[in-house]
């Protein structure tokens, strides 16, 4: 669908210039865009590498620990189903709090392992938990306190702060948390309630 939608953008384009007698602007759109894209990419991957191997070394420093052993209590109460699941309650923890200091290439194994360790303890292997739900909702909000990638952008394209959106990127994530783990609740109360009038 959506390689449907940039070839039609494309094509809009280009028809749109060709009728207008300025098909010149195509060609140079093409050799401009494409000088822009790897000046881009040189200046994002200097600084994304930059601040990669900082949370690199903050986590051999044993932050994503530390911080894992803070946070653990005041996530447990969000996952009651996984109190006989220390393991899978473990890397939750883990994948956040990577989540957390950006380390977005830590926190995928993390995931991987928590949704297989309650996927082993699942009685429905075809229906995902409640668990695996609001564990899904606490990634996908993706509170963070180093936005890397945010950050290397802003300074790939010149910013004169580029870390001046950090505060505004930690409330946001932390509103979209809230939201989502309320909803969540919302939706487990409103299905175990559905499910008890079924069986009325």
């Amino acid at each position: 669908m959506m390689n449907a939608i940039w070839l039609l953008m494309i094509l809009g384009g280009i028809g749109v210039a060709a009728w207008n007698g300025r098909i010149d602007v195509v060609a140079q759109s093409i050799v401009s865009g494409g000088e822009q894209a790897i000046t881009l990419s040189l200046a994002l991957l200097a600084v994304l590498t930059f601040w990669m191997g900082l949370a690199r070394v903050a986590e051999k420093a044993g932050l994503l620990e530390f911080l894992a052993r803070i946070l653990a209590p005041f996530l447990r109460p969000f996952f009651p189903s996984l109190r006989n699941n220390p393991e899978a309650m473990k890397h939750i923890v883990l994948n956040f709090c990577a989540n957390l200091l950006g380390l977005g290439n830590a926190a995928t194994p993390f995931g991987l392992k928590a949704m297989q360790a309650m996927q082993e303890k699942n009685r429905e292997p075809d229906t995902a938990t409640d668990a695996m739900c609001t564990f899904l909702v606490i990634n996908t909000a993706g509170m963070t306190i180093i936005p890397t990638t945010v950050i290397a952008l802003r300074a790939a394209t010149g910013s004169a702060d580029p870390t001046a959106t950090v505060g505004v990127t930690l409330l946001a994530g932390l509103v979209a948390t809230v939201v989502g783990l309320i909803v969540d609740y919302c939706f487990r109360i409103m299905r175990r309630r559905g499910g008890r009038q079924r069986w009325r």
